[in-house]
C-alpha cells in the first residue's frame, strides 16, 4: 500500500462527528465527484467514483447526516465505478443542505464558516482526487480539481491555515499542491491523520541524518583528495630540487620541512609542524612548502 493510500485509510477511519462537519467534508467529496438534477420529473443527486474509499466514505456520510435510503450500484468496465444515488425528496434535502442551487463561493462561505468544517472540507477533497508522494522520494501533496474556480478556492482554504499552497495546470485540470516538507506536515495535521503524520516526521528525521552523514563524509573525502594532491605535489617539487642540486643551497628551514615532507608523506602540515623543533604552526609549515614549490617552478622555466 503506498503512503497515499495509508493517508485515505486512515481518514476513513475517522469520520467526522459533528453534523456541520460531515457536510462540509461531504461538500468537498459532491463538488469533485457528485452531480445533480432532474430525472423525469424527479430530483436526484449522485456521487461517481472509481475508488471504493471515497464510496464508503460517502455511504457513510449521507447514512449518519440524513438517515435517508441510499442507493449504491457498481458497474465494471475497465475499473469497477461505484455510483451512489438519491432521489426524491431526500435528493432534495441533500442538495439544498450542501447548497447545490448557490454559486461556489457562497457555497463554500455558508459550510465551512469554522476551523474544523475547513478541515472536513479539504479532507473531502483529498479522499476524492488528493495524492501524496512517499516522502522518502520527494515531499509533494496535490488535489486534482476540474475548474479554476475550485481550485482558487480551495487553493485558499488551505493557505488559510498558515500553509502554503500553489495552482498549476496540467492539461485540462488544475492543480493544488504543497511541496515543503513542513507544508505537508501541517497538510496532514490538518486533515487529523495523525499516524501518518508521525511515520512522516520519523522519515524526515532519518533523511536528515543520512544527508548529515553523506555531508560530512562527502567534506571529508575532499579534503582528503586534496590533502594528498598537495602532498604528491610537494613531494615531486622536493625530488626535483634534489635531482637538481638545487637543495644544498637552501636555508636550514627550508631543509628540514623537505625532510620531514619525504619520510612522512601522509603526515597533515599541522603533524609536520609538530615535528619541527621548535614547533610550527600550520600556516608555517605551508608557508615553507609554498615556498619549496614556488623555487621548483621558477628552476623549471629556467
Amino acid at each position: 500500500m503506498s503512503f497515499s493510500q495509508r493517508v485515505k485509510e486512515e481518514i476513513l477511519l475517522h469520520p467526522p462527528q459533528s453534523r456541520h462537519c460531515r457536510i462540509a467534508e461531504l461538500f468537498g467529496i459532491y463538488r469533485l465527484c457528485g452531480e445533480s438534477g432532474e430525472r423525469g420529473g424527479r430530483p436526484y443527486i449522485k456521487f461517481q467514483t472509481e475508488n471504493i474509499n471515497v464510496a464508503r466514505m460517502c455511504f457513510t456520510l449521507l447514512k449518519k447526516t440524513f438517515n435517508i435510503t441510499v442507493n449504491l450500484s457498481v458497474r465494471k468496465s475497465k475499473l469497477f465505478l461505484y455510483m451512489i444515488c438519491i432521489y426524491g425528496t431526500d435528493a432534495e434535502n441533500v442538495r439544498d443542505t450542501l447548497k447545490s442551487g448557490e454559486s461556489l463561493e457562497t457555497a463554500v462561505a455558508l459550510l465551512t464558516e469554522k476551523d474544523c468544517c475547513r478541515r472536513a472540507f479539504i479532507r473531502g477533497t483529498f479522499l476524492v482526487s488528493g495524492s501524496l508522494n512517499d516522502p522518502e522520494r520527494s515531499y509533494h501533496l496535490e488535489v486534482v480539481c476540474n475548474d479554476s474556480k475550485f481550485a482558487e478556492i480551495l487553493k485558499n482554504t488551505i493557505v488559510s491555515f498558515g500553509v502554503e499552497a500553489k495552482i498549476a495546470l496540467r492539461k485540462k485540470y488544475y492543480v493544488v499542491y504543497v511541496k515543503e516538507g513542513d507544508g505537508i506536515v501541517d497538510m496532514l495535521n490538518i486533515m487529523e491523520a495523525n499516524n501518518s503524520l508521525l511515520s512522516m516526521e520519523n522519515t524526515r528525521v532519518l533523511k536528515e541524518m543520512r544527508n548529515r552523514v553523506n555531508r560530512s563524509v562527502n567534506c571529508e573525502t575532499a579534503n582528503i583528495k586534496k590533502t594528498v594532491g598537495a602532498a604528491v605535489r610537494q613531494i615531486a617539487d622536493i625530488e626535483y630540487l634534489i635531482s637538481c642540486g638545487a637543495f644544498k643551497e637552501m636555508d636550514r628551514g627550508l631543509k628540514e620541512i623537505a625532510e620531514l615532507r619525504l619520510e612522512n608523506q601522509e603526515a597533515t602540515l599541522t603533524e609536520l609542524g609538530e615535528m619541527l623543533d621548535p614547533p610550527v604552526g600550520k600556516s608555517g609549515v605551508n608557508h615553507r612548502l609554498r615556498k619549496l614549490s614556488e623555487l621548483a617552478d621558477k628552476l623549471r622555466k629556467a
